[in-house]
This record gives structure tokens, C-alpha cells and sequence, in this order.
């Protein structure tokens, strides 16, 4: 393992403007993410998990530069991306992908897979020619399990599955050594959810890729992430190794995530009894003083509602943001 991380966040804001309601008072600003901090280290995989409008997705396209920071700094390859102009970052893009979400969405309908593939490959210049262009797209396919007879047929003659896997090989046209993926699996079938996984998993171990990804469901995360970090409106609250955290939750917000997933495994059914949270999730605009998490927490005390607490190493490798951890 490297001794320096490939890619090193450190306290990333990204605050949106909202339309100004009133001349007379200054614009709303959405605090989607607040100060996040992590590293992840080649050929690893940091699974970003928390609730819906958290700040997840803001998160991933952030370090990317899809969206420019607020403030904060995103080493990668010990290069600040943050610094870096639009034609500057223009020779990073091809290190850093990107799988999105909804494989229905991230294809052009009138595009065949062969192009939508390619397309990296002759932005980039990585293929000179339309035969080398054409005989990597098939390499492409092949390595995420497609017929290559298949590059000139179009995204709505394939299923979902499949429709992901060219958003896999679209990412990996160019090479990269960083892959955000921002919920792969969750508008996918259970069964089909496993095999993109082994997927991800196998391509990891073929190209040294390192992930950050970004999920909601706790499941998913268990068994591809070295390192798991929980995030709560904006702020990270608990980051600790994989398995550590499914074992031994510190944060009560994690414990209530964890406490609502269906586990089949027995022994972990039964550590994590169901714990109800009463009320809703603040507003980013208007985030609660002190700890965000007091308003639904089951413990919380009246420290908790005027004092932010700071993320701190409770054991090696294991950082939590609460007063009672």
C-alpha cells in the first residue's frame, strides 16, 4: 500500500444559493455538504452511506469538479483539484469516472453503445483511429460480460443489467485509477445487484481501481467497502473499518441505520434491534445548533443541542461526531 493516500478530502463545503424570496432579506443557502474530511488509499474502496438528501451525491460530484467546492481542498494524486482551472483539471478527467445511478438516464437514446463507449476514448484521444476506437469498445465489452456483437444495438434494447455494465465499460475507457459510483445498484433487481457487484469487485482487483462508493443501503456496502463512512446533513458522523462498524456502531445515528436493515444473518439480527427515530430530518437551509442529529436522537443530552461535537478517534481507525461516544 502507498504511504500516501491517492485521494485526501479535507473539510469540503458545497453550499448552493437558493432564488432570493425577498429583496429585503439575503438568499437562502442549502448546506448540502458542511465539512466533510476522508482518505482513501489505491486499490481501496470507501463506502459513503446515509440517508436520501444527505449530501452523498453532492459529495462524489464535488470531488470530481462535476461541481465546483465552496471552500475545502481535494488532493488527488497530490494535486489539488479545487486549484486547478476548468482546461487545467481537463488532464485529470481521464484518472477520475464516474458510474451513475439510473443506467436508464446516463444513455443517450440515439447514440448506440458502441459510440456512447467510444466517446471517452476519442475525447481523450486515446484511440487515433475508428478500427482501434472500435476494437477497444469490443475489449470493453467483453471484460464487463456484453456480447461484442452487440456494440450497434441501442441502450433500450437492453435491460437493465446490461444497461449499467455499459456505464461500466464507459468509465473504464480511459484508464482510470478513481471511480465514484453513485448508487450502481439501487434501481437494480436483488439478483442483479450481486452479479454488478462481483463485478465491481473483480474489476477492482484487475485494474488497482480505487472506489468511493456512495449508497443508502447498508447491505450493499457490507461486503465491497474496506472503510465505511456515515453521513448525516452534510457532516460525517462516524467512519470506521468495514466490518467494524456492523459490529460495533458507535454513533446512535448509525445505530438506527443499521438497527432498520433486514439482515438474514441471524448474529447480526439480533445485535442490531430495531431502534425507531421520532421526527424528520432537518433542513439543510436551516441546520439545528450544536450535534445536527440532537432534534431525532434517543440520548441526547443538553450539551448536544448547543455544542457541535468534532469527529474523534474513539479506537485505532475508528472516528465518531458525538458527545456520549
Amino acid at each position: 500500500m502507498d504511504d500516501q493516500p491517492l485521494l485526501s478530502v479535507q473539510d469540503l463545503v458545497k453550499h448552493f444559493r437558493m432564488p432570493r424570496r425577498n429583496l429585503l432579506r439575503p438568499p437562502d443557502v442549502v448546506r448540502a455538504v458542511d465539512g466533510v474530511s476522508f482518505d482513501i488509499w489505491r486499490g481501496k474502496t470507501l463506502g459513503l452511506v446515509g440517508e436520501s438528501g444527505c449530501g452523498k451525491t453532492t459529495t462524489g460530484r464535488t470531488i470530481l469538479q462535476l461541481m465546483r467546492a465552496t471552500s475545502g481542498s481535494v488532493q488527488f494524486g497530490g494535486t489539488d483539484l479545487c486549484q486547478l482551472s476548468d482546461k487545467e483539471l481537463r488532464s485529470f478527467r481521464n484518472g477520475m469516472q464516474i458510474i451513475f445511478q439510473d443506467p436508464y438516464a446516463s444513455l443517450d437514446p440515439r447514440m448506440t453503445i458502441g459510440k456512447a463507449i467510444a466517446e471517452p476514448l476519442m475525447i481523450h484521444e486515446i484511440s487515433k483511429t475508428r478500427d482501434e476506437a472500435r476494437e477497444r469498445v469490443q475489449e470493453l465489452m467483453e471484460r464487463v460480460g456484453l456480447n461484442p456483437y452487440f456494440i450497434n444495438r441501442y441502450p433500450h434494447e437492453f435491460s437493465g443489467g446490461q444497461r449499467q455494465r455499459i456505464g461500466i465499460a464507459r468509465a473504464l475507457a480511459v484508464d482510470p485509477d478513481f471511480v465514484v459510483l453513485d448508487e450502481p445498484v439501487s434501481s437494480l433487481d436483488v439478483s442483479i445487484q450481486a452479479q454488478i457487484l462481483n463485478l465491481l469487485q473483480d474489476l477492482q482487483d484487475e485494474m488497482e481501481l480505487t472506489y468511493l462508493f456512495i449508497a443508502h443501503d447498508l447491505r450493499v456496502v457490507r461486503h465491497i467497502s474496506d472503510r465505511i463512512a456515515v453521513m448525516y446533513l452534510g457532516l460525517i458522523v462516524e467512519q470506521a473499518p468495514g466490518l467494524e462498524i456492523y459490529d460495533e456502531p458507535l454513533h446512535p445515528y448509525t445505530q438506527a441505520l443499521l438497527s432498520a436493515v433486514p439482515w438474514t444473518d441471524p448474529r447480526l439480527a439480533r445485535k442490531h434491534q430495531r431502534i425507531i427515530l421520532e421526527g424528520e430530518v432537518s433542513s439543510a437551509v436551516n441546520p439545528p445548533s450544536g450535534c445536527r442529529f440532537h432534534p431525532r436522537c434517543p440520548i441526547a443530552e443538553e450539551r448536544c443541542q448547543h455544542e457541535s461535537p468534532a469527529l474523534r478517534e474513539i479506537q485505532p481507525g475508528h472516528w465518531v461526531a458525538c458527545h456520549l461516544a
